[in-house]
């Protein structure tokens, strides 16, 4: 009797003609597009606003966790797409109080559709310097507080999207 000879090949290896590796993924997008970063940054402050305005204006108040969350959400989407570059965070607290400021402005004109009647998007584009002379004449510390907040979380979002 004579011994069986063994298959040819790695006994312990795939099927033959296979690689041994799986390949590599693709690339990681690249993330050092400043310019982009600050137009996601202003678009991210145009939604945030709007959205912080409605929300103030059905409830008829402000509200703290609303400018923390229209400042990170600045803040995170300029960092996340723009990168590492330092001047994102600084842009991005401005922007975010410009959100929270035109934010406070939709609300404002939100609740005189309310009132009086019509649509909110036409009282702010009509009446834009008599909606900043009553945010003028109605703002107090907390107001001043909340674009404070916006501008904070906005910094400390973009800093923790690069972290």
């Amino acid at each position: 009797m004579s011994q069986p000879v063994p298959p040819p090949g790695n006994p312990f290896g795939g099927p033959a003609g296979a690689a041994p590796f799986p390949p590599a993924p693709a690339p990681a997008p690249a993330r050092d597009n400043v310019a982009l970063g600050l137009v996601t940054a202003v678009v991210a402050a145009l939604v945030a606003a709007v959205a912080y305005g409605a929300i103030g204006g059905a409830i008829e108040r402000e509200i703290g966790y609303a400018a923390v969350g229209v400042g990170f959400l600045v803040g995170f989407a300029a960092a996340k797409v723009g990168g590492r570059n330092p001047a994102l965070p600084v842009v991005a607290a401005i922007l975010s109080i410009g959100a929270v400021y035109l934010g406070q402005l939709i609300a404002i004109a939100v609740v005189i559709a309310n009132t009086l009647g019509g649509s909110a998007p036409e009282i702010l584009m009509e009446d834009l310097g008599s909606l900043t002379d009553l945010w003028k004449e109605t703002a107090d510390a907390m107001t001043y507080l909340f674009l404070a907040i916006a501008a904070v979380t906005a910094f400390a979002g973009a800093k923790k999207a690069n972290a």
